[in-house]
């Protein structure tokens, strides 16, 4: 399976990069290709390619604030999983729960 992600947090600093490690380490645990924008304080990292977005089979929003450039996402709507931060911190296996 191939899975990208977008991780945001509030004042983009701590969550977001702890959220985008968390669904990293799932994902690798059970054998899944995975691609993780960060948009926090720096701005932009790891930008998601158009490509990556198209080929994914499942987006992850683990987000607090809004997503910038979130139309890109706007042909792939049934394929994303909405979370927040701290809950995909929690409990990253979340991203593959029944209840997307």
């Amino acid at each position: 399976m191939k899975v990208v992600a977008i991780t945001s947090c509030a004042t983009g600093i701590a969550h977001t990069y702890m959220a985008a490690e968390a669904i990293q380490k799932v994902c690798k645990a059970q054998g899944h290709q995975c691609k993780v924008e960060k948009q926090g304080a720096l701005g932009i990292e790891d930008k998601l390619r158009d490509r990556d977005i198209k080929e994914a089979d499942l987006i992850v929003f683990a987000n607090d604030v809004g997503i910038t450039k979130v139309e890109r996402f706007d042909a792939y709507k049934d394929k994303i999983f909405q979370t927040k931060p701290h809950e995909v911190i929690k409990d990253p296996s979340i991203i593959f729960s029944e209840r997307r």
